[in-house]
């Protein structure tokens, strides 16, 4: 792309998230300030609906687990829809950096999304709300789980704590998250296969008894319960699910270890985030922090697995670059 071709260039960052929290699968969210993806989208002065997607690491390295074909990727999808429904047919150049780990439960497909939605709505001053961006946002998520969810790109656009009903049609409610809330992500250093969500979603029980379904809403009301009395240990009381997560858990080498660890150094519960492998640690303050995630570490390293740890506070979602330069 040379200088000459260049019209207009908009910025935006939107952040990771952690999907589910126990037992809200498909339904509950958060953004996490721990990475977040950068999205450079730039008007040329041409008119062939093209566009050119570009991808690299946070340390500007080309990033090979980023498709570049458009249909294949998260932003490419979002900024192709969005071209459609508002008739832009400039060519685009778009230069996605990933700070958000490819393939690990953290939101990434919806990082890029939500960050490719915010930055389209800007560069073309379209003054679209940010309940419509989700559903933008959304169609980047057939790039990775091949059916448009909410959960991640609520959290990942909006920020805070979501929920997100989509029958009879897409509602998403965003409560903000209790000030003195603390999470610890661990990540495993392990390989995860192409198509990871697809296989996790895959392993979840087709029928779940009546039992099962009352324990589980009654754990995910009082997670939003807590919420919105900003009580974090009302919250870390919600946090066990007797469905997905027992389904998933052989997927996470040490997944009993980490979370028996977690719990006995402090953390108030213990949840996979999203789809998997990293788990994710829920306090109250940070006094205990560096004690969990320590903790966590240690209980991958006794299934002989590699972690990274951090330690992190909710986001408040997706936002435009004020005055950086790409």
């Amino acid at each position: 792309m040379g200088k000459s071709d260049l019209s207009s260039t908009c910025i935006a960052y939107a952040p990771s998230s952690t999907a589910n929290l126990g037992p809200g699968y498909d339904v509950f969210g958060l953004g996490l300030d721990v990475f977040e993806d950068r999205v450079a989208l730039s008007r040329l002065s041409t008119r062939s609906n093209r566009v050119t997607i570009r991808a690299t690491d946070d340390n500007n390295t080309t990033s090979n687990s980023v498709p570049s074909r458009l249909e294949s990727n998260s932003a490419g999808l979002v900024i192709k829809k969005m071209s459609i429904d508002f008739g832009i047919d400039y060519d685009l150049d778009v230069s996605i950096t990933k700070g958000v780990p490819v393939g690990y439960g953290m939101g990434s497909s919806a990082a890029s999304a939500a960050a490719a939605a915010t930055a389209f709505n800007k560069l073309f001053n379209l003054e679209i709300d940010r309940s419509k961006l989700v559903e933008y946002a959304a169609e980047g998520e057939i790039a990775s789980a091949g059916v448009k969810h909410y959960d991640n790109v609520s959290a990942s656009v909006l920020g805070g704590f979501v929920i997100v009903r989509t029958n009879p049609k897409l509602e998403v409610i965003r409560i903000e998250p209790p000030e003195d809330l603390v999470l610890v992500i661990a990540i495993p250093m392990i390989s995860v296969p192409e198509g990871k969500t697809g296989i996790a979603r895959s392993l979840l029980p087709s029928t779940v008894s009546l039992g099962d379904v009352v324990v589980t809403l009654s754990n995910a009301s009082m997670i939003v319960a807590g919420f919105i009395l900003k009580d974090v240990e009302m919250i870390a009381r919600g946090i066990h699910d007797i469905i997905v997560e027992p389904a998933r858990r052989n997927l996470i080498p040490g997944y009993i270890g980490v979370k028996k660890n977690a719990l006995e150094a402090g953390s108030l519960a213990v949840a996979i985030s999203g789809a998997g492998p990293s788990m994710i640690s829920f306090l109250k303050t940070a006094k205990d922090a560096e004690n969990v995630a320590n903790a966590m570490a240690t209980g991958f390293s006794e299934a002989n697995v590699k972690c990274r740890t951090f330690v992190t506070r909710p986001s408040s979602g997706a936002r435009i670059a004020k005055t950086e330069v790409p």
